[in-house]
């Protein structure tokens, strides 16, 4: 591996780890179709990839992790529960494909067409009032937390899975976003723990510093512009854009298989 594709890996992960498809199962299909790297180690580097979009989200929100400090503090309830609750799913299915390489098309597929009908419904409804941060439940962090464990498996999206149970939840898009972003810390520090990235040999540390500061410089302006698009859109039609992307991602990889 050169400079050239550590950058262009690291400028993949900045702009697809926000959008709902998969990150990681991009990165590997690259890793695996156009550099010859071997498939555990590739996983491994896609893990990898996540620190630059993790320290990107730890920048953008520090306001909201100092805030966090404060035991009292419901977005930190929210994220433990979240946290928790993908460690059910996640660790398991984690070491699972440590050794093994899947993709989640359809899981995709079906992520795209839902969003689009939640955003069609929401749309003939009319619903102008969404849910607050103070509104959002154990329950309902239980269930996106549940949900972002599945995204261990390479080619099924964290963020898109995790923004699209929590927008059906009817929780404000915004706050959609931000509760997604701030999921993915601790979720790609357990990843990092449990792969244990020390141990990957496709990379050297210039390609990994790289990889790190271009992924990182493109995650916090990719996660600026989709904050300031959420802003300016209506909830449906946020929805029914996301469900979108999602499914025009996934047509090179049908017409692959047809």
């Amino acid at each position: 591996m050169d400079a050239i594709q550590s950058i262009l890996l690291g400028v993949l992960q900045g702009i697809t780890e926000w959008l709902p498809i998969s990150s990681q199962g991009q990165a590997v299909l690259i890793m695996l179709n156009f550099m010859a790297i071997d498939p555990e180690d590739a996983i491994t580097v896609a893990i990898f990839l996540h620190i630059g979009t993790m320290l990107a989200v730890i920048i953008k929100f520090r306001n909201d992790f100092r805030s966090m400090l404060n035991r009292e503090s419901k977005l930190l309830k929210v994220i433990i529960v979240a946290t928790l609750s993908t460690a059910i799913t996640g660790v398991p299915l984690l070491l699972f494909f440590k050794s093994l390489f899947a993709t989640g098309e359809i899981a995709t597929l079906l992520i795209g067409v839902m969003l689009i009908l939640t955003g069609i419904l929401l749309g003939a409804q009319k619903q102008t009032g969404y849910r607050s941060l103070d509104e959002l439940t154990t329950k309902d962090m239980i269930i996106a937390g549940l949900a972002q464990g599945f995204s261990c498996i390479p080619g099924i999206s964290r963020s898109g899975t995790t923004i699209s149970i929590l927008l059906m939840l009817g929780i404000k898009q915004e706050l959609a976003l931000k509760i997604s972003f701030l999921m993915s810390v601790p979720a790609v520090l357990g990843a990092i723990v449990l792969f244990d990235i020390r141990d990957v040999t496709a990379i050297g540390l210039t390609d990994a510093s790289l990889m790190i500061l271009s992924s990182l410089i493109v995650g916090y302006l990719a996660m600026a512009i989709l904050l300031r698009f959420a802003k300016r859109v209506n909830f449906a039609l946020f929805c029914i854009s996301l469900g979108a992307i999602t499914l025009i991602s996934q047509l090179p990889l049908l017409l692959t298989n047809l």
